[in-house]
């Protein structure tokens, strides 16, 4: 069984990037925990995971702070009568639970 992003990440949160945006950001604790995420999750695996185009997707891998950060449209806009996460918090745990790959 391979390891889960929230396995070898310090910490994976999401939050509200303004009404019409999520980010999420996996904190990894050293240089080779981080070296595992970038190798191991792909834009294309967290995007199917949410069922949104990739090409919506913003990836920034910043590697002198060990984070990679995710951003995405909200599915729907903040506090409208859909939205069931109004300040974004649900998607991180999302995340630390998809499997790295090889």
């Amino acid at each position: 069984m391979s390891d889960t992003v929230g396995d070898v990440a310090d910490k994976v949160r999401s939050k509200n990037a303004g009404p019409f945006w999520l980010t999420i950001d996996i904190f990894c604790p050293d240089a080779a925990a981080y070296d595992r995420v970038v190798a191991g999750l792909s834009t294309g695996r967290i995007a199917a995971a949410f069922g949104v185009d990739e090409g919506t997707l913003k990836r920034f891998d910043i590697a002198a702070l060990h984070v990679v950060k995710i951003s995405l449209p909200r599915p729907v806009i903040q506090g409208a009568p859909a939205d069931r996460d109004m300040h974004g918090a649900g998607w991180g745990p999302l995340v630390a639970e998809l499997p790295l790959g090889n």
